[in-house]
């Protein structure tokens, strides 16, 4: 059984905490370092889709048992964005509170407003896909990839983005959410716009995540999905068996987004007691063939392909992930 780990941001911050298990395997492993690549980009070129814009918001509808069908959509995510002297900053969805009753009110607002044109469909309160008459391009990578930079020029279609920022601005949900002090869902972050796919390949028998793109793309290729259990042990129990197996761990993203050392070093150590030290005593013990820890948006990109027989190189000594980072 070959177990792979997708781990988007492990080597993005330096930090000198420890963590036995995985400095094992970044020190045993056989190292590869291949082209930096965002999550996306590293999802489109591993499930071979044609072209270079993933279509994220067909996806995510698929992944949540919608039917796209030929229509151009693209994902929506509720941002707040802050408006300073000279430029525009985004705070994503994944650092704001929304409520499911406050993505509902929103989402019914935007959809009397735009009618058949736009139609806008809140699939979880942070992840919303639109479907769109006209095969408008907007941005490619997620609001978690901008975070707290200047996003002033980085907007896609500006007349439709007016649109709802201004029914957005004067929405009761708003308001009461500045009111209570919180940050004002004022607008939508569109990107991955596209048809879905007609087809996918993947070379693995079942993939784990809690990204509804790469469910939607594994749905596509026919292969194995599920969400993403809490710890290695709940997801080898489940895996059908010999092959290769995926799982995506990005609980990283977003604290390395929005600069939260303290929370970052906090998911490492997460990873590391549920997915990282279980696996290496399997491995260990024989019941995993490879293991392999690939972390596509480092910089260059890093793999780490680890047999039972790599453990043994004792003069491979581990060091702390900062060394790698």
């Amino acid at each position: 059984m070959h177990c792979e780990l997708i781990v988007p941001g492990l080597l993005s911050a330096p930090t000198e905490a420890r963590y036995p298990a995985l400095e094992l395997l970044l020190a045993r492993g056989r190292r590869e370092s291949p082209e930096s690549r965002t999550l996306e980009q590293w999802l489109h070129a591993e499930f071979e889709l044609p072209g270079s814009g993933l279509a994220a918001g067909a996806l995510t509808l698929c992944a949540h048992g919608g039917d796209p069908g030929a229509a151009w959509w693209a994902r929506a995510d509720p941002v707040h964005l802050r408006v300073m002297r000279d430029r525009v900053v985004v705070a994503p969805g994944e650092a704001l509170e929304i409520s499911p009753e406050e993505t509902d009110a929103l989402a019914a607002a935007l959809n009397r407003h735009f009618g058949d044109a736009v139609q806008f469909h809140p699939l979880e309160p942070r992840r919303w896909a639109v479907r769109l008459q006209a095969e408008t391009v907007f941005l490619e990578s997620p609001a978690l990839d901008a975070a707290g930079r200047d996003v002033a020029t980085a907007r896609g279609n500006d007349a439709l983005l007016t649109e709802i920022q201004m029914l957005l601005h004067a929405h009761p949900v708003n308001e009461a959410r500045e009111a209570r002090g919180e940050p004002a869902v004022n607008s939508l972050w569109i990107w991955g716009a596209g048809r879905a796919p007609r087809q996918a390949r993947g070379t693995w028998r079942s993939v784990a995540a809690g990204d509804p793109v790469a469910l939607g793309l594994a749905q596509l290729a026919g292969l194995r999905r599920e969400t993403l259990p809490a710890s290695a042990e709940a997801w080898l129990e489940r895996l059908p068996g010999d092959g290769r197996h995926l799982a995506l761990l990005d609980a990283l993203r977003a604290p390395l987004a929005l600069d939260q050392q303290a929370e970052y070093e906090e998911g490492i150590e997460a990873l590391e007691q549920r997915w990282f030290a279980p696996l290496v005593a399997r491995l260990r013990a024989g019941s995993i063939g490879m293991l392999s820890v690939r972390v596509p948006d480092a910089a260059p990109g890093a793999g780490f392909e680890t047999v039972r027989g790599d453990l043994r190189r004792f003069w491979r000594r581990p060091r702390s992930i900062g060394h790698y980072a």
